[in-house]
């Protein structure tokens, strides 16, 4: 499968996570989530107006009853720099949330990862690098980093990503 924008969006802010202090789970957590945003964004934000009690679902699972009552106590905003997410706590390990959706690292890996075939080390660690090169404040400005990080290199990316995958 090819590599596309909306994969370099999920490995590059999962990367940018990462060089700002997040734990490779969180940050891939994150990049995930931050993809998804922005291709709801860009398509509109459809539906999602209906308040109901919230129920997390974990990799398209709900959870049981005590362990979502569990997980609803640590529902938070998070900042990565200026930018805001819903974030919860499992284990005490940091994942981020879309409506009741749990970005976890196995989705990660299904959707993100799985299109790079076995060679997906090597674009995160180039991804990790790209950000290790620019600014602190680039990393931690949202609108600095789509604007300096992503835009100009996504289209160059989703190539060669998709090349070093066949």
């Amino acid at each position: 499968m090819a590599v596309g924008r909306f994969q370099v969006m999920a490995v590059l802010q999962a990367a940018r996570a990462f060089v700002l202090g997040m734990s490779i789970e969180s940050a891939k957590s994150f990049g995930l989530n931050r993809a998804i945003f922005y291709a709801a964004a860009k398509k509109g934000f459809k539906g999602g107006t209906k308040k109901t009690p919230r129920k997390f679902v974990l990799t398209k699972k709900p959870l049981c009853e005590k362990k979502a009552k569990e997980i609803e106590k640590t529902f938070k905003i998070t900042t990565i720099g200026d930018e805001m997410a819903y974030s919860i706590k499992i284990d005490r390990k940091e994942f981020f949330v879309i409506g009741d959706e749990i970005q976890s690292p196995e989705d990660f890996e299904r959707q993100i990862e799985s299109r790079f075939g076995n060679h997906f080390k090597r674009a995160w660690e180039e991804a990790v690098m790209l950000c290790k090169d620019y600014d602190r404040g680039v990393l931690t400005a949202q609108r600095y980093f789509y604007e300096t990080v992503y835009k100009p290199r996504r289209d160059e990316l989703a190539k060669k990503w998709s090349e070093i995958g066949r």
